[in-house]
């Protein structure tokens, strides 16, 4: 019996002036033992060094280009545009696939009609020290079937953790600068009718990114997002929750 052809992951990294992180991010992913990959970078125009680490890896990366782009999800869209595998991942600046033989274990598993593969994430500091599980150390505890609904009190799933047939992934909505991750995330959800809970860390998430920096702004785009797929009233009173369930947690991490 003729096996399966293995399908090609599409894995895409956006940088923009991080020439301390992108090499180790672009190891992660040429050191994989599975080797049916198409990796795209895509650069909004880095003057720090990066630009010249990227082509030091020209023979490896599958496509990559560096231009001035209208932010984080704007970079992201390029690289979905440049996508030709079966699955696309984002694994950008300063995060990586968590152990080198993460796709070779995952790929016992890949069935074409499955639209969503999904995982655990292990944050990272800039020392690249382990802190621990997103779900051990956040309060969103990683559900063992994922469905769009359960985002309704924010991301209960690290979007670096989260593998997508490409066929049903949409653009980033540009009208979310920075919270547009939640969004994409629900909106793959709601066209996926197979997503499969892969009981695996597959990703090191470097604490202190995008939405770190814009943490208020963040806050304000999550809002937007959830009451556009929710509701007024539904996300007024989960958002009241939100905040309870933070200050409870904190409380709970000094004691």
């Amino acid at each position: 019996m003729k096996k399966p052809k293995s399908p090609t992951i599409s894995i895409i990294t956006v940088v923009y002036n991080d020439v301390q992180n992108i090499e180790r991010t672009i190891r992660s992913i040429q050191n994989q033992l599975y080797t049916d990959i198409q990796y795209i970078l895509i650069d909004g125009g880095s003057t720090d060094g990066t630009v010249d680490v990227i082509k030091k890896y020209d023979d490896f990366i599958s496509f990559w280009k560096s231009e001035p782009d209208r932010g984080i999800y704007d970079a992201m869209n390029k690289g979905l545009g440049a996508a030709t595998g079966d699955y696309v991942w984002f694994i950008n600046s300063g995060d990586e696939i968590y152990d080198t033989d993460t796709l070779k274990n995952l790929s016992d598993r890949f069935e074409l009609h499955i639209n969503i593969y999904y995982g655990e994430a292990m944050y990272i500091d800039h020392q690249m020290n382990e802190i621990g599980l997103r779900s051990k150390v956040t309060p969103h505890e990683l559900p063992d079937r994922l469905r769009w609904q359960q985002m309704n009190r924010g991301m209960v799933v690290c979007h670096q953790s989260f593998i997508v047939k490409r066929t049903i992934a949409p653009q980033y909505d540009l009208r979310y600068p920075h919270s547009g991750d939640i969004d994409w995330i629900i909106r793959c959800l709601k066209k996926s009718e197979r997503v499969i809970n892969t009981g695996m860390v597959l990703s090191k998430y470097l604490i202190g990114g995008h939405s770190k920096k814009f943490h208020v702004r963040s806050l304000i785009d999550r809002y937007r997002v959830l009451q556009h797929h929710f509701g007024i009233v539904p996300n007024f009173v989960n958002h009241l929750i939100i905040t309870l369930r933070a200050m409870t947690f904190s409380w709970g991490k000094k004691t």
